[in-house]
């Protein structure tokens, strides 16, 4: 656990030793911390132009985003793609390929 200064205020080294009702806080604040939704289809576009809005069905369910730019698509390794909507969250592709090919297609537009 970090100040907002950036000294560390504790560190846990096993959750599992934490007793369950500090165990569950300390899940629920790193969940909300470590939001990455991971993108598995791309549903649709609004238009091949910028900013455009991505309907996408993610880990989490579908949603809708805003993409400002192409540079707001970034390459991490490889396959693997993250992407930052106009609301600076970002989502996870892991492996380009696994998408299906309609998600692809409308990918490579931006790519």
């Amino acid at each position: 656990m970090m100040s907002t200064d950036g000294h560390e205020l504790a560190w846990i080294s096993r959750l599992d030793r934490l007793a369950a009702p500090q165990r569950a806080l300390v899940e629920e604040e790193l969940a909300a911390r470590e939001f990455m939704p991971e993108i598995g289809r791309i549903v649709s576009v609004s238009t091949f132009a910028t900013p455009s809005e991505w309907t996408v069905q993610t880990d989490r369910g579908q949603t809708t985003l805003i993409l400002r730019g192409e540079e707001d698509i970034r390459r991490l390794a490889g396959t693997t793609l993250l992407i930052s909507d106009s609301h600076g969250i970002h989502y996870l592709i892991r492996d380009l390929m696994a998408l299906d090919r309609h998600s692809r297609k409308l990918l490579d537009r931006f790519l």
